[in-house]
């Protein structure tokens, strides 16, 4: 225990500011927010994906980019139906916490000593919700209110979780100085997460597991929670949201949008299958939780993440045979790597002497770790990384050389005795709205391949933090390790 202790403060005297510090850790809190927010009304429904004035900067007009994106002002983005909603969601996620069959499972060994213990069932929870909109979409069909409601309160419920990330920020934040040396419930701060500065700790996550005792609900390790249940699920709900209004809208659903929800999908249930190997990931083991992990699970996530369905919900895309196998293709290589790298760290972490992972060479640190120095993590120190960013590749993909400009023309096929052609999207008496590619092809490309981009900045950033940290943890045998397996992520290459 002496030992942990010793090794603990040494860690955090030497912590450094992440992010850029305080000034980094604010324009993040407030930058990233105005980001989901351009998003939304950039690439949209009603003039194009971007926006026509966009398009034509030295003529931009903000009365007309108002019109064109439907703002309204302020008091548009929040509503309390959309935050009823929201809070419901949550508290339905609670319950099936409390009330389904779970599996108990220890988490690795912490600094102070002793493990927590997580109750888990986040499948079971995700397929009783699923099955639930199953049955209303049988019912209903498109129309089914859920998919509706997400649709028509996309922004209002987007704002909901945003304040709901500040606001679990702020009560971790200050519940985190109740944390007492020696305590019985093994709480500890996160190292790097107490500088002293507010903003920054605020940020970053000051306690490193914060937990909540609720009435009905009993114990809730509320960044394990928030990091595999509401946000995951709620993007494939949006996912689900956009397909409906894409047959509201052409009276079909187009291969890609199916092809995109269902990658997504099986990315975000295998991830809730597995729920156990989140225990040995960096953001439990290391990372405290703040606004940086509140945000990012409860809005980045769904929000951005979901951006491809949005997209193909107003401008169909067909990919033929050839796209579908390229595509999936892509996500199968993506996936084989992520789960099986990591599977192997989960397993190895686990128990070394497992007969899978019992061949594996290894280097044995002063600390007593053991870093992994054959199999996938002697390939690169974070091959992971590289199966993640492949399968952000099939998210992408599907949406082509994407683009978009609405045009208006009158009458409505529907309301002449003809089917609704190719591209038309049901507007107001008289009035059809048709998504063409005009001069708005290519410039979507700006917004779903965002994520793409976006993710492989994020995971080259991770690599960078991860090294850090595992700099200071193992000191010399880190050199050691970075000579044995000399690439960060993509062999030969990086």
């Amino acid at each position: 225990m002496a030992v942990k202790k010793q090794a603990s403060d040494s860690a955090s005297s030497s912590h450094g500011y992440e992010f850029g510090g305080p000034i980094g850790a604010l324009g993040v809190t407030f930058g990233l927010p105005l980001v989901c927010y351009a998003f939304t009304f950039f690439c949209n429904d009603i003039s194009g994906c971007p926006a026509p004035s966009l398009l034509r900067p030295s003529t931009l007009n903000l009365k007309r980019l108002a019109d064109e994106t439907g703002w309204k002002g302020f008091g548009d983005l929040i509503n309390w139906q959309s935050l009823f909603a929201v809070t419901g969601y949550y508290l339905l996620s609670l319950t099936l916490n409390a009330v389904l069959p779970s599996q108990k499972v220890e988490g690795t060994e912490l600094l102070s000593g002793g493990r927590l213990q997580y109750r888990l069932n986040a499948f079971s929870s995700a397929v009783f919700i699923m099955v639930i909109a199953a049955a209303g979409t049988v019912a209903q069909g498109p129309n089914f209110p859920l998919w509706t409601f997400i649709y028509d309160n996309y922004v209002p419920i987007l704002t909901s979780n945003l304040i709901i990330s500040y606001a679990l920020a702020t009560f971790v934040y200050v519940r985190s100085f109740s944390v007492k040396k020696g305590n019985k419930e093994h709480r500890e701060l996160a190292l790097g997460g107490h500088t002293g500065n507010v903003i920054y700790d605020w940020f970053i996550g000051r306690e490193l597991n914060p937990r909540a005792t609720l009435p009905l609900f009993g114990e809730i390790d509320i960044k394990a929670f928030m990091e595999i249940r509401p946000g995951l699920l709620g993007w494939i709900l949006l996912d689900l949201a956009f397909v409906a209004r894409q047959y509201q809208n052409y009276g079909y659903v187009t291969d890609s949008i199916v092809l995109v929800t269902i990658v997504q999908a099986v990315y975000v249930f295998d991830a809730l299958w597995m729920e156990p190997a989140i225990l040995t990931t960096i953001d439990i083991i290391t990372d405290g939780f703040g606004f940086m992990l509140a945000f990012g699970d409860l809005v980045w996530v769904p929000f951005t993440y979901s951006i491809s369905a949005r997209y193909l919900s107003v401008h169909p895309v067909q990919l033929g045979i050839p796209g579908i196998v390229g595509v999936v293709s892509v996500q199968l290589a993506g996936y084989y790597i992520f789960r099986a790298a990591n599977n192997e760290k989960n397993v190895f972490r686990t128990d070394p002497n497992d007969p899978r992972v019992a061949h594996l060479q290894y280097l044995e640190t002063k600390s007593g770790s053991r870093l992994l120095t054959t199999g996938w993590w002697g390939r690169a120190r974070h091959i992971n990384y590289l199966g993640d960013w492949l399968m952000s590749w099939a998210y992408c993909l599907p949406t082509g050389i994407a683009g978009y400009v609405i045009t208006k023309s009158s009458p409505v096929p529907h309301l002449t005795g003809h089917a609704t052609a190719d591209g038309i999207l049901s507007g107001g008496l008289g009035v059809s709205k048709k998504a063409v590619p005009g001069d708005a092809m290519g410039w979507g490309m700006i917004f779903t391949y965002f994520y793409m981009l976006y993710f492989a900045i994020l995971l080259i950033h991770r690599e960078r933090r991860d090294e850090e940290k595992c700099k200071r943890k193992y000191g010399k045998d880190w050199e050691k390790y970075c000579e044995k397996v000399p690439y960060r992520i993509i062999p030969y290459v990086y």
